[in-house]
C-alpha cells in the first residue's frame, strides 16, 4: 500500500448506512415525492423513469429513515448488485427501496466520488459476498464493516480527476460504438424493410390460421418461480425471446410432472414463438433445437406453419420487418389493461409471402448474407465495447494501487 494510505471500515468514514423501505407504501397514478428502486441507479447515474409514486404522508414518513441529500453515495445492495452513483447537486427529492443503501460520507474523510470508484473497484468482492437464494443481497452489517485503502482527501481528488478525465473519454468511445451498433442494425432493418414493404410480384397474403397447424400459449406452472428447477425441460418466457435470437438467460426449468400439464404447448424443432403480452410485445425468435424438449408459458405463443407453404426462416422475418412489427404493436396497444395479443388476433393476422418457396428462399439467401456480415461487424464493435469496459477495470485498480498520484502528495 502507498505512502499515507490507511485502511479503513466504511462505518468510520460514513456517518451513516442505511437502506431503503422494507414494506413500501402502495404507489399512486402520479405525484411529486417518489421513491427510487436499485433500477434506477447505474454507475455515475440516478435517473427518474417509472419511479414509485407516494403521497406526501408516506413520502415524509419514508424519508425519516434514508434522508437522501447530495453528496449521498447510492449503492445497490439487492438484485443486481454494485451499480453506484453520488447524488448530483441539482436532484429530485426522493427516497428508496431496501434495494438500495445510501451512505452518507464524513467530507473530512473520505470523498464521495472517491467512494463510489472505491466501490466500482470492488464489484467482483460484492458480488462474491452477496447471501440469499431467491434474491442476493449485501447485509448492512456487512457493509459496514467493509474494508477499503483510502489516501488523504488532496490525494482522493486528484485520483478522481484522473478516473473523471480518463472515464469521460471512455464512455464517449463507447457511445460512439453503440452509435454504429445502431447504424448496422438499421442497415440491414432497411434491406428487411425493402422486401417486405414493396413485396412483388408472385406474392400473396394469407392469415395465419390458413398456413399453420398450430397458435397457442401456455401456462405458469402453479408455484410460479419457486417451482422452477435446477435442470430439466426449457420453459421459455418472454425474457428469452429476442427478435436477434433466441437467449437462454435465466431460462427456466420444469420437471415431467409439470411438463405434462403443459403437453399441449411442447415444442417442437422450427416453432416460431411469438410474445403476446407486457413490454416485449410482438418480439420473435426461431428455437435453438438445443433447448428442446421445451414448454412455453402464457406470455409466448407457438406459430407452427404447415409444411411446403412458407419457411419458419421466412416467417420469422416477416414478422421482424418494421411493417409488420409496427401492425403488430399496434394490436397489442388495445388491450384492455396492458399490451396484449389474442389467439384470434395471432389467426386472423395476415403475411405477405412469394407463392413459390423457390422465390422465398432466394430472398432468405440475400437476407442471410447480408445478415450474416451485419453480426460479424456487430460482434467486432461489442469486443471493442468489451475492450473499453476491461480498460476502465485496469485504469480502477491502478488508481487504487496508487499508481496514478505521486507517491508524495501535498495536502
Amino acid at each position: 500500500m502507498m505512502d499515507g494510505w490507511e485502511i479503513n471500515k466504511l462505518k468510520e468514514v460514513c456517518t451513516k448506512i442505511t437502506d431503503g423501505s422494507h414494506n413500501p407504501p402502495k404507489g399512486l397514478e402520479s405525484s411529486n415525492y417518489i421513491m427510487l428502486s436499485s433500477k434506477n441507479v447505474l454507475n455515475d447515474i440516478i435517473h427518474y423513469q417509472k419511479p414509485r409514486y407516494l403521497s406526501k404522508e408516506d413520502f415524509l414518513q419514508e424519508n425519516k429513515r434514508t434522508q437522501v441529500s447530495y453528496d449521498d453515495v447510492l449503492l445497490t445492495i439487492v438484485g443486481t448488485i454494485g451499480r453506484v452513483a453520488v447524488v448530483p447537486k441539482e436532484h429530485r427529492n426522493f427516497t428508496l427501496q431496501r434495494s438500495v443503501a445510501v451512505l452518507k460520507t464524513d467530507k473530512e474523510k473520505i470523498y464521495s466520488r472517491f467512494l463510489m470508484f472505491s466501490l466500482q473497484n470492488i464489484l467482483d468482492y460484492l458480488t462474491s459476498e452477496s447471501r440469499g437464494v431467491a434474491q442476493k443481497g449485501i447485509y448492512l452489517k456487512q457493509l459496514r464493516e467493509l474494508e477499503i485503502p483510502i489516501p488523504p482527501i488532496q490525494e482522493q481528488k486528484q485520483i478522481v480527476a484522473i478516473l473523471d478525465q480518463a472515464f469521460t473519454a471512455i464512455d464517449q468511445a463507447k457511445a460512439n460504438i453503440e452509435k454504429n451498433i445502431v447504424n448496422t442494425k438499421e442497415l440491414f432493418q432497411s434491406k428487411l424493410n425493402a422486401i417486405f414493404s414493396q413485396k412483388g410480384e408472385g406474392w400473396e397474403e394469407k392469415k395465419l390460421k390458413e398456413i399453420t397447424t398450430k397458435i397457442g400459449s401456455g401456462a405458469t406452472p402453479r408455484g410460479g418461480q419457486s417451482s422452477y428447477k435446477e435442470s430439466g425441460i426449457s420453459l421459455i418466457r418472454s425474457m428469452n425471446v429476442h427478435d436477434d435470437g433466441f437467449r437462454d438467460k435465466k431460462l427456466a426449468f420444469i420437471d415431467d410432472e409439470q411438463a405434462n400439464k403443459l403437453s399441449n404447448v411442447t415444442i417442437e424443432e422450427n416453432d416460431v414463438l411469438l410474445n403476446i403480452t407486457g413490454a416485449s410485445v410482438a418480439r420473435c425468435c426461431i428455437v435453438d433445437k438445443h433447448f428442446l424438449p421445451a414448454r412455453v408459458n402464457q406470455h409466448v405463443s407457438i406459430i407452427r406453419l404447415k409444411e411446403g407453404i412458407m419457411s419458419n426462416k421466412f416467417l420469422h422475418f416477416a414478422l421482424t420487418s418494421k411493417e409488420t412489427k409496427s401492425l403488430l404493436l399496434g394490436i397489442g396497444e388495445q388491450g384492455a389493461t396492458r399490451q396484449a395479443i389474442t389467439k384470434v388476433q395471432i389467426e386472423n393476422f395476415k403475411i405477405a409471402f412469394p407463392s413459390i418457396i423457390e422465390a422465398q428462399d432466394e430472398l432468405l439467401k440475400s437476407l442471410g448474407i447480408l445478415q450474416k456480415k451485419t453480426i460479424q461487424i456487430e460482434s467486432n464493435y461489442i469486443k471493442k465495447l468489451e475492450d473499453l469496459e476491461e480498460l476502465k477495470k485496469s485504469i480502477l485498480k491502478k488508481a487504487f494501487l496508487g499508481e496514478l498520484t505521486q507517491k508524495e502528495v501535498v495536502v
